[in-house]
């Protein structure tokens, strides 16, 4: 019997379809193919979802081109800091330029941003010129909605109640790469950190059901996909919302399973509820990737407490030191904020001894952004100047033990996943480690996809030189 998921998937097929059928009329009145692209902000959970954009795009009879003078444009916007926001903003501004030399132009806005009520205002106000407004729930009724402004001429704006459970995963994608994919394995976030708008966008924790998630998976594999990545705003939590819950760790262990699958990586893991047995599955695994992000945000207790992280410093340092000798070859990378409301000198010098003594091989240093609706918005801020002082001593001193530890790997031969040909020099490819590293390398195009031995013959700092073995 079809469940309601396979229904909903059908019904917006049908809809990609009649927007064809419009899109091939259009075409023959104009004498051209109708070209659309995508520009993604954000996170790896916005890359997927508009590689699935570009899927359904891809049915409805448009072609894509590099550039955004198109005639279908979909910004799938990030709101995690206010320069996000702004940036789309600016960016509008170009669009409607091209808009007025191609009025027939269709301009697309979804993604995190579009899940404030006050942005969408502004949009509606400011820039009538956009045509279809829809936020993260109802990604899969694009077509649907394409559909609409295409029968209607008017602004769409296309929103679902916060039910996580109307997604459906069943529909066209353009994956960025053959051999490597995104899985999502939950939606939403429950933990409610002072300063995050995501749970306010992105809505409450959904997982998906582990025999949905390993069926995709194995549909990828059959595809040719050697490496995925499981997605979650905190997939260390995932399955505690199911009927009959399921560890990440138990889901890991039957994605290994998976014949055709070489890598499995993971993004991204919430210190405070990354078990042991979580630990005990990366280290027996053969399969998962040697990378573990760990955002810790701050070294100070006092400020993660008002972050509402759930762990202290003491807590953060047992949990990297008991990670790092259960697997040794283990990467850690981390996210940091610099200058959160209240933040003392003494409450940095935590954060860069944490810094010290776990030794991250990168790190994603921010200052902070005052992000309306979120708790942390109304409190007290550290002067700029302040701020950008400690902000580039942290960066220095980041940047210079990332560098001694990948100076360490200088000799070995590890292996890579080729990912392309180079973008500044032909006669080289581009892959990466297991621990997430970038290897260039003499090849070809016959390399891109497979895995391959290589002697890292020189540290770039960031990047290996290396040679095939």
């Amino acid at each position: 019997m079809e469940t309601l998921k396979e229904k909903e998937a059908a019904l917006q097929k049908s809809y990609m379809r009649e927007v064809r059928m419009l899109v091939e009329d259009a075409e023959k009145r104009r004498g051209k193919k109708l070209t659309y692209h995508v520009t993604t902000f954000g996170c790896q959970m916005n890359a997927h979802d508009s590689e699935k954009l570009k899927g359904m795009l891809d049915e409805m009879g448009y072609s894509e081109i590099e550039s955004e003078n198109a005639d279908f444009v979909i910004y799938n916007t990030c709101t995690v800091r206010e320069n996000a926001n702004l940036k789309v903003y600016g960016r509008l501004g170009r669009l409607h330029s091209y808009k007025k030399k191609n009025p027939d132009m269709i301009i697309g806005l979804c993604g995190c941003m579009m899940e404030e009520k006050d942005v969408v205002e502004k949009i509606k106000s400011s820039y009538k010129f956009v045509d279809i407004i829809f936020g993260t729930h109802n990604l899969f009724q694009f077509a649907q909605l394409t559909l609409r402004r295409l029968q209607e001429n008017k602004m769409v704006i296309g929103f679902e109640a916060d039910d996580n459970s109307k997604i459906i995963e069943d529909l066209p994608s353009r994956r960025k790469y053959s051999f490597k994919s995104g899985v999502n394995i939950m939606y939403g976030c429950n933990n409610f950190c002072s300063y995050c708008i995501v749970p306010y966008v992105r809505g409450r924790e959904y997982s998906r059901e582990a025999e949905d998630i390993l069926s995709e998976i194995k549909a990828l594999a059959d595809d040719g996909v050697k490496e995925i990545m499981l997605l979650g705003q905190n997939v260390n939590s995932y399955g505690k919302t199911l009927a009959k819950p399921v560890s990440f760790a138990e889901l890991l262990r039957k994605t290994e399973e998976i014949e055709g699958i070489e890598r499995i990586r993971f993004m991204t893991s919430h210190p405070k509820d990354l078990s042991d047995e979580l630990i005990d599955v990366m280290a027996e695994s053969k399969k998962i990737c040697k990378h573990l992000h760990l955002p810790v945000q701050s070294g100070s207790s006092e400020l993660l407490k008002k972050m509402n992280r759930h762990y202290t410093k003491e807590s953060y340092l047992e949990l990297a030191e008991k990670i790092q000798k259960r697997i040794p070859d283990i990467a850690l990378t981390t996210d940091i904020i610099v200058g959160f409301p209240g933040e003392t000198d003494e409450d940095f010098e935590d954060t860069m001894d944490v810094v010290r003594k776990v030794r991250y091989d990168s790190a994603f240093t921010f200052i902070y952004s005052k992000r309306t609706g979120t708790p942390a918005a109304g409190w007290e801020s550290v002067p700029e100047d302040v701020v950008k002082e400690r902000f580039d001593r942290l960066l220095n001193e980041v940047q210079s033990i990332a560098s001694e530890k990948a100076m360490a790997y200088e000799g070995k031969t590890l292996d890579v996943l080729v990912e392309g040909i180079n973008e500044h020099d032909s006669s080289l490819v581009t892959g990466r480690l297991s621990n997430n590293s970038t290897v260039h390398f003499a090849g070809d195009e016959s390399l891109i996809g497979k895995i391959v031995p290589v002697y890292l013959k020189e540290c770039k700092g960031f990047y290996y030189l290396g040679e095939r073995k």
